[in-house]
């Protein structure tokens, strides 16, 4: 049994090092990660959507749908397509942490250019 607890706190302690590194790299504070309903709302800005998204969290069934545009949403935010956001959704304890720690870097919508185009010009 403690072995269970122990692999359960370690997936934790994971996920929570993971959502926080992610959203630093999306600009946002990392601490919000731990902060209960806060991070619902900078999960919603990192996928850029609108703040009232968050309140479909707390509605049976528009959750999970909620939660699997907004896995999307991140994953596209971050250059990845659609099957790497489902596996998000169905295994986050791996694709999460791949997001998190990868070279993957945020897009902002609103300024396109990243640091290579600037080199070119």
């Amino acid at each position: 049994m403690i072995i269970v607890v122990l692999i359960y706190l370690a997936i934790i302690v994971l996920m929570v090092a993971s959502i926080w590194k992610v959203f630093e790299k999306a600009g946002q504070p990392g601490w919000a990660a731990i902060v209960p309903f806060y991070n619902l709302y900078i999960l919603t800005v990192v996928a850029k959507k609108e703040a009232w998204w968050m309140i479909l969290f707390f509605i049976p069934i528009a959750n999970l749908i909620a939660a699997i545009i907004i896995d999307i949403e991140v994953a596209k935010n971050f250059g990845k397509d659609t099957g790497f956001a489902i596996g998000m959704v169905f295994l986050p304890f791996i694709f999460w942490p791949m997001l998190a720690f990868s070279d993957a870097k945020y897009v902002d919508a609103e300024n396109p250019l990243t640091d290579e185009v600037l080199d070119v010009q």
